[in-house]
C-alpha cells in the first residue's frame, strides 16, 4: 500500500488529543506528547532553540577547558595539566568553541529567526532540518567521548600533517575527532541546502531579495559558504581517516606524499570559516544598530554586497595562514594582495554602522552595546589580521600568542560579542520575556574588560616570542620590565576568569527572567523587520496570514508613516503593534498545513556514531549502524505525510511534508 492509498487517520476523541495514530505498520508521535514532542519535532522555532540550548551546553564546556589552560599558564613551572593533557585541552577547546558552539550558535538564530524574517511558515525541508541538529547533537557528544575512551584528540584544531599520523598519536583521540567532525559536517550541509531553498523559494509575496531583513542576507551568504567549505574539510577528513584507520599514505613524505595538501585542504575550508563565524554576527549588528539609532540602516545595499563579497574573496585568502611554509614569492605576494583586499569590504561595513548611529537617536540598550563592543572589538582584530597580510611580519608572529590574541578578537569580539546582542534583542520574541537589563549591563561590562584583559596581553606575549602551544614557561624565560612574560600571563589568566564571571552571570540572568520577569510587550524595542509582526513566541504555524511585504523594513512601515517637509524626516505613529497583529489574525486557519512530527531523523542520525565507532574499534559496529541507518531511511521515505490533531486546541495541522 502506498502512502497515498493509506486510510485517512481517525478523528481525535471528543475533548482529548490523540497520543499516538496507527498507519499500518507505523506509529506516529502527535504535537501533544510533553517532552517527546520536542524528540521528535520538525517544528523550525523548536530546532532554533534546541540547537541554541545545545550549543551554550558546549560554549561553558569550552569556555572550562580555556580557563584550565589559562590557570596552567598563570604561573611559572605550572602542574594543572601534563603536556599531553595540555595538547588534547587546547585541540578541544577550539574544535569545541568553533565547530560545537560558534557554528550551531549561528544555525540556532538562522533556523529560528529567518522562516519569520522572510514570511514563511516554516524552512523548505522540516524533516532534513531536524536530521540536521540531531546530527550536530550526536556528532558533538561523539567527538568528546574521546575523553573517556584513551584520550582526546591532541594534534590542535588544525590537526596538521605528519603530527596527525598514528605514529605521533597513536590513541583513538585523533580518529573519533575526525569522524565526528564528519559527522557535524553532514549537520552543516544538510542545514545549508535546506536554508538556501528556504530563502530563495518561500519568501513572502513582494519580499525581493533588496527587501530582504540584512540578518537574512548574511545568513544566506554563509549557507553558501557552507556549501562550498564543507565538502572540502570532508575530503581532508576521510584523507586522514583513511590514513589512520586503513593505512593509506596520502600525507606521508616517505611514500612521495605531501604533507602541505593537508593544510591547503584544510584552510581552503578553514579560512571561509572565519567569515562563516562572523557574517551572522555582522547580520545581527544590522539589525540592532537602526532600532536602537532610530534610523534605517545606512548604505543598506552597501552593506548586503559587502557581505557577498566578503564571502566570495573569503575563499581566495587561505595561504596567508602558510605563508612560513615555503610556499614561493609569487604566491605569497597573490594571497597577500587578497589578505589586504579582504579588508575593505569589512571597512565598508563598519563605517555604514558607524554612519548609522550618526545623528541617531541612540538608546543604550544591553543588546545594543553588545553591538557596539562588537564593532570596536572586532576592528581591534581586523587591524592585527592586516599585519598578517605582510608576509615578513607574519612569518614572524606564525605560531606565537599574537595569532592567538588576533583570532579571540575576531571570533569572541565578533561572532560571541553579536550573539550576546542577539541573545538580549530577540529573547522577547522566542521565550516571550525580556532579559534583565539590569543584570545585562553587568554581563556586558565583565566580558568586555574580561575579554581585553584576557587577549590583549596576548599581543605582547607573541611579539616577545612566546610559542602558541607551550605548555609551561620558567622563571628564567620570563624576562622583566614591561615585557615579563609572567606578568602578562597572570594578566590574561585574571582576565580569563572576569569573562568567565560575565558569562556566568548570562545565564543567572536566564535563571531570574524565567522565574520573575513578567510577560515582555509586542514589541518591546519598536522593531523594523518582520518577524516582530507575529506573537511573543510565534504561534506553531507563524502567521494566520502570509504577509504582503511593500517595503524594506516592511514592519516598521506599517506603524509609522513620514510626514517630512523639506527634506527631513518627521515620522507620525499611525498604527500600533497590537493594531497591526490583530489585522493580521483569522480564525480560520483549518487550511494551514504544517508537517507531522517524526522520530526518523532522530534514528537515523543515531546510526551515524555506531558506524564511526565501528571505524575505530570493530568493523561489526558498523554493520549494525548501517543497517540502523538504511532502516531509519526506509521508515521515514515510506510514513504517512498526513497527520491530523486538534486544531483547535492550538496544537499542530494536518500536513503533507516537503521531505516526503
Amino acid at each position: 500500500m502506498t502512502t497515498l492509498d493509506r486510510p485517512a487517520p481517525p478523528a481525535p476523541p471528543p475533548g482529548g488529543d490523540l497520543e499516538s495514530q496507527t498507519f499500518g505498520v507505523f506509529r506516529r508521535p502527535t504535537q501533544t506528547l510533553g517532552w517527546r514532542s520536542w524528540l521528535f519535532t520538525v517544528d523550525h522555532k523548536r530546532i532554533g532553540i534546541m540547537y541554541g540550548v545545545a550549543a551554550i551546553s558546549f560554549f561553558v564546556i569550552g569556555g572550562i577547558e580555556a580557563l584550565l589552560i589559562r590557570i596552567q599558564l598563570a604561573g611559572p613551572d605550572g602542574t594543572m595539566l601534563s603536556a599531553d593533557v595540555y595538547n588534547q585541552m587546547f585541540t578541544m577547546h577550539a574544535t569545541t568553541m568553533i565547530f560545537l558552539f560558534a557554528m550551531p550558535m549561528a544555525s540556532a538564530l538562522a533556523n529560528y529567526l529567518v522562516p519569520l524574517q522572510i514570511g514563511a511558515r516554516d524552512v523548505a525541508f522540516p524533516r532534513l532540518n531536524a536530521f540536521s541538529f540531531w546530527c550536530f547533537i550526536v556528532g558533538g557528544l561523539f567527538v568528546n567521548t574521546s575523553w573517556l575512551l584513551g584520550g582526546a584528540a591532541d594534534g590542535g584544531w588544525f590537526m596538521y600533517a605528519p603530527n596527525s599520523g598514528v605514529a605521533y598519536s597513536p590513541s583513538t583521540g585523533i580518529d573519533i575527532w575526525a569522524l565526528g567532525l564528519q559527522i557535524t559536517g553532514i549537520a552543516s550541509l544538510v542545514g545549508a541546502i535546506n536554508l538556501i531553498v528556504t530563502i530563495i523559494n518561500m519568501r513572502a509575496p513582494g519580499m525581493t531579495l533588496m527587501k530582504m531583513p540584512a540578518f537574512t542576507w548574511m545568513a544566506m551568504v554563509t549557507q553558501f559558504l557552507l556549501a562550498f567549505a564543507v565538502p572540502v574539510i570532508t575530503v581532508a577528513l576521510v584523507l586522514l581517516t583513511l590514513q589512520r584507520s586503513f593505512g593509506a599514505t596520502f600525507f606521508e613524505p616517505a611514500a612521495g606524499a605531501d604533507p602541505l595538501l593537508w593544510q591547503h585542504l584544510f584552510w581552503i575550508f578553514g579560512h571561509p570559516e572565519v567569515y562563516i563565524l562572523i557574517l551572522p554576527a555582522f547580520g545581527i549588528t544590522s539589525e540592532i544598530i537602526p532600532v536602537f539609532s532610530k534610523k534605517p540602516l545606512f548604505g543598506y545595499p552597501l552593506v548586503v554586497f559587502s557581505g557577498v563579497v566578503i564571502g566570495f574573496v573569503g575563499f581566495g585568502v587561505w595561504a596567508h595562514h602558510m605563508f612560513a611554509s615555503g610556499l614561493g614569492p609569487v604566491s605569497v605576494s597573490v594571497f597577500a594582495a587578497s589578505s589586504m583586499a579582504i579588508a575593505i569590504p569589512t571597512g565598508i561595513k563598519i563605517v555604514n554602522w558607524t554612519l548609522t548611529m550618526w545623528g541617531g537617536k541612540l538608546r543604550f540598550t544591553v543588546a545594543m552595546m553588545f553591538a557596539i563592543g562588537l564593532i570596536v572589538e572586532f576592528t581591534v582584530g581586523g587591524l592585527s589580521g592586516v599585519t598578517h597580510a605582510v608576509a615578513p611580519s607574519d612569518t614572524q608572529q606564525t605560531d606565537t600568542y599574537y595569532i592567538v590574541a588576533h583570532i579571540h578578537y575576531v571570533l569572541f569580539g565578533g561572532a560571541v560579542l553579536g550573539f550576546f546582542a542577539a541573545f538580549y534583542y530577540w529573547w522577547p520574541k522566542v521565550f516571550g520575556k525580556c532579559l534583565s537589563e539590569r543584570i545585562g549591563y553587568w554581563n556586558f561590562w565583565l566580558m568586555l574588560i574580561g575579554m581585553n584583559l584576557t587577549f590583549g596581553p596576548m599581543h605582547v606575549l607573541g611579539l616577545q616570542g612566546q610559542p602558541r602551544r607551550m605548555y609551561v614557561w620558567s622563571e628564567a624565560r620570563a624576562g622583566t620590565g614591561p615585557f615579563d612574560l609572567g606578568f602578562w600571563n597572570l594578566v590574561a589568566s585574571i582576565g580569563s576568569f572576569v569573562m568567565a564571571a560575565g558569562i556566568l552571570l548570562f545565564l543567572v540572568n536566564v535563571v531570574y527572567t524565567h522565574r520573575t520577569a513578567p510577560p515582555a510587550p509586542l514589541d518591546p524595542w519598536d522593531a523594523r523587520t518582520l518577524e516582530w509582526m507575529t506573537s511573543n513566541p510565534p504561534a506553531d504555524h507563524n502567521w494566520d496570514r502570509i504577509p504582503n511585504v511593500q517595503h524594506l523594513d516592511e514592519y516598521f512601515h506599517r506603524k509609522y508613516e513620514d510626514i517630512g517637509t523639506d527634506g527631513h524626516t518627521d515620522l507620525r505613529r499611525v498604527a500600533t503593534a497590537e493594531a497591526i497583529l490583530a489585522q493580521e489574525r483569522t480564525d480560520d486557519t483549518d487550511d494551514i498545513h504544517l508537517p507531522s512530527p517524526s522520530y526518523w531523523p532522530l534514528i537515523a542520525a543515531l546510526a551515524l556514531p555506531v558506524i564511526a565507532y565501528g571505524i575505530v574499534f570493530h568493523l561489526v559496529l558498523c554493520a549494525l549502524g548501517a543497517t540502523m541507518l538504511l532502516a531509519a531511511v526506509f521508515g521515514w521515505a515510506l510514513e504517512p505525510s498526513v497527520l491530523t490533531t486538534n486544531a483547535a486546541a492550538g496544537h499542530g495541522h494536518s500536513a503533507p511534508d516537503s521531505t516526503t
